[in-house]
């Protein structure tokens, strides 16, 4: 017989819903597949912030029964701690920092001890809820020294980490301030799970700048310890999202748009608001399209979905009014009575809706100028009609760019090469557009979020 499955224990900045396929996004549809199956604990940060000053106990929330039961467990955070922890270290420091943008890294020793402390409560936290033989997997850049706490508070388990954005090669890792104390904290997990295999070789790089010896093409022995570092390129349930797009509010979202439409092409960008998405710059490619290729004046129009995020902190502020100004600018010199080249708008919407809309679009305009995966990539590809599909226009920066070659792929940070990318979408006969979707399909399918957390975890057991 073969051995039953280990609990799985989850740790992650948020928790929950516990939703499966196409009705939710990303992480929070892979971690609650991985926990139907497996049964387990999710915890994280609870989103509430404590007005006493004081760490209060561990919410718990359990669904089901027996061996595949799930428990939700989130802890409250004092305001001083998520300030210095979450607005701060996290994403004043190391996000910049591993999107390589160093010039925007704005560091307080405060922060950093505040990030440390958050890790330290966490995990002290949850050793006491865990068994010996559960597996421990690790979200994302919030908890780069979970597991160095998690040990010291005596727990032996097999601990897995996986970084959801890039990671970059020593040069610019060893800008951060006591860099080698945060290598060491990683150091403490048994896999380090990146998107790409660019990302998994810049940490091997660095750790064998700090005396690793590589055992094998995943494996490096350092400190005494063999440490799996391995690219897992996270994924869609592309079957699903496929499906998704076919329903009935997506085919109202779709007829709305192309109401709108009237007989133009679209080009549709979905994106939260971020320095690392080259908003701005793919706003100017837009332009560079219309100033060298002027038969698509009144023919094409620009839908830009760019819902704010981390509204407090002042670049992404600054992001958004450029955003308004070159669309503003745009519109005044090409626009017409009857058309409006940039549609610009930051609400949000359902993801039935977006499936639709990106069903409309015959160019997927993805750009970031440097993304870990970028998963709308793989959504828009996903929401194509197999018989007259859209093209992908992908950043050669994005994770999702190593998997998926058949996208037209373009530098971001040249507003001509973008234009000349859409201008070859847009130009595209139904035959190549269909061989490219086919062979993006077939790779989504066989490559969906259910093999990347199968693949992930067995890596985890070792």
């Amino acid at each position: 017989m073969s051995e039953p499955n280990r609990r799985l224990v989850v740790v992650s900045n948020r928790v929950g819903p516990l939703v499966s396929g196409g009705k939710a996004g990303g992480l929070a549809v892979a971690m609650a597949d991985a926990l139907k199956e497996r049964g387990g604990l999710w915890f994280g940060w609870s989103g509430e912030l404590s007005d006493s000053g004081t760490w209060g106990p561990v919410n718990r929330d359990v669904h089901g029964s027996g061996s595949t039961a799930i428990t939700l467990a989130t802890l409250d955070m004092t305001e001083e701690d998520h300030s210095q922890f979450y607005e701060g270290y996290a994403n004043r420091v190391l996000w910049p920092l591993l999107h390589y943008r160093t010039d925007l890294i704005d560091y307080d020793p405060k922060d950093e001890d505040g990030y440390k402390r958050v890790n330290q409560r966490f995990a002290t936290r949850l050793a006491s809820m865990v068994g010996p033989d559960d597996l421990i997997w690790v979200q994302d850049y919030h908890y780069l020294t979970f597991a160095q706490q998690l040990r010291m508070a005596e727990a032996s388990n097999r601990i897995g980490f996986f970084l959801h954005i890039p990671f970059p090669p020593p040069d610019v890792f060893n800008v951060l301030p006591r860099a080698d104390d945060m290598l060491r904290a990683l150091l403490a997990y048994d896999v380090l799970g990146f998107q790409t295999q660019g990302d998994a070789e810049n940490m091997i790089a660095l750790m064998l700048a700090e005396g690793g010896e590589r055992t094998s093409l995943t494996t490096v022995r350092i400190m005494g310890r063999d440490l799996t570092v391995k690219a897992f390129p996270i994924a869609i349930d592309a079957q699903s999202f496929a499906e998704l797009a076919t329903t009935e509010d997506a085919q109202i979202a779709q007829a709305r748009a192309e109401r709108l439409l009237n007989g133009r092409q679209q080009i549709i960008g979905v994106d939260r608001i971020d320095y690392s998405k080259g908003l701005p710059e793919r706003f100017k490619g837009f332009k560079k399209l219309l100033e060298d290729y002027p038969e698509n004046s009144g023919r094409v129009s620009f839908l830009q979905i760019a819902p704010p995020s981390r509204g407090t902190l002042d670049a992404y502020a600054r992001i958004r009014e450029e955003l308004e100004q070159i669309s503003g600018h745009v519109n005044g010199r090409f626009g017409d009575i009857d058309w409006v080249p940039i549609r610009f708008t930051t609400r949000g919407q359902p993801r039935s809706a977006l499936a639709g809309l990106y069903r409309a679009s015959r160019v997927g305009l993805v750009t970031p100028l440097r993304d870990g995966m970028n998963l709308v990539a793989k959504e828009y590809v996903a929401a194509q009609d197999p018989n007259d599909p859209g093209v992908l226009v992908l950043s050669q920066f994005a994770g999702a760019a190593e998997q998926m070659t058949q996208a037209v792929i373009t530098n971001p940070y040249s507003d001509g090469d973008v234009a000349e990318a859409i201008q070859t979408a847009l130009r595209m006969d139904k035959s190549e557009r269909i061989d490219r979707y086919q062979a993006l399909m077939e790779m989504l399918v066989e490559n969906d979020v259910n093999a990347w957390r199968r693949t992930y975890l067995q890596a985890l057991e070792g």
